[in-house]
């Protein structure tokens, strides 16, 4: 058996050789801006870099007065949701070698804030319309009489059945991407159904009538048209239209 020789070794990883992208950003600065418009920016980058590096380039070594929220940069808070070409998705869990074009041409990547929430400055928008839906819908455990003298036991059955809705991180993407949200942001939305589903179907929670009843409203789950954009955009993987259906069985069949 012959040694390998040089031309039979593997080709070194081209992980780590830089690249140059455009990042294409929606900006606006309401001081000075009569409306949005589009800045493009070309940035030094690896395949391994996550786009939220390349937003804090911009912002470190570009322009200073570009504006986007951003906190624990690990998938976990959703401060970073944006539309990255067209689709909502978090910053902060989205690689460069996803994004790169094919070929070695050259990769522009288009950056705007979510829709169906008003923009207060480039990237971040006022959540306030948002939280006030979530909070709307009693997102909290609701018991009546006397409190137990020992923790409220659950089978794991019963866990399981509102595991998938626990996994919320109140990041918007959902509610962001629906179209009647966009058009009517009276609606609920998917995320304070999906947050409303995590209790009712709760088995120690004694407050589902009342959340059904508020969700039964004409601006609650009545409101969905059942696109599916909501589940391809959640950036946890929660099958936000299957909770959403179950809260309408629920409601129809008077049945959790």
């Amino acid at each position: 058996m012959t040694a390998a020789t040089t031309e039979d070794a593997p080709a070194a990883s081209d992980e780590h050789t830089p690249i140059t992208v455009t990042l294409k950003i929606l900006r606006f600065n309401p001081e000075v801006d009569s409306e949005p418009h589009w800045e493009s920016y070309d940035v030094p980058a690896q395949r391994t870099d996550r786009l939220l590096n390349l937003l804090f380039y911009v912002k470190d070594y570009i322009d200073g007065t570009f504006s986007f929220r951003r906190s624990c940069a690990h998938g976990v808070c959703g401060s970073d949701a944006m539309q990255i070409n067209g689709i909502n998705r978090l910053a902060c869990k989205v690689l460069m070698k996803d994004l790169l074009a094919k070929d070695g041409k050259q990769t522009t990547i288009t950056i705007a804030p979510i829709k169906g929430l008003t923009t207060l400055k480039d990237l971040y928008v006022d959540m306030d319309p948002f939280f006030e839906a979530y909070r709307a819908i009693k997102p909290y455990l609701i018991t009546y009489g006397n409190e137990p003298t020992r923790e409220r036991i659950q089978s794991q059955a019963d866990r399981d059945r509102f595991d998938d809705t626990t996994k919320c991180i109140l990041c918007a993407c959902c509610t962001s991407s629906c179209p009647v949200y966009w058009n009517d942001g009276s609606y609920f939305g998917p995320a304070a159904i999906v947050n409303a589903h995590r209790f009712i179907f709760d088995s120690r929670d004694e407050g589902a009538e009342e959340r059904l009843d508020i969700l039964n409203d004409g601006e609650g789950v009545w409101r969905c048209r059942t696109t599916f954009n909501c589940t391809d955009a959640c950036p946890r993987g929660i099958q936000v239209t299957k909770a959403i259906q179950e809260v309408k069985r629920a409601l129809l069949f008077k049945r959790v």
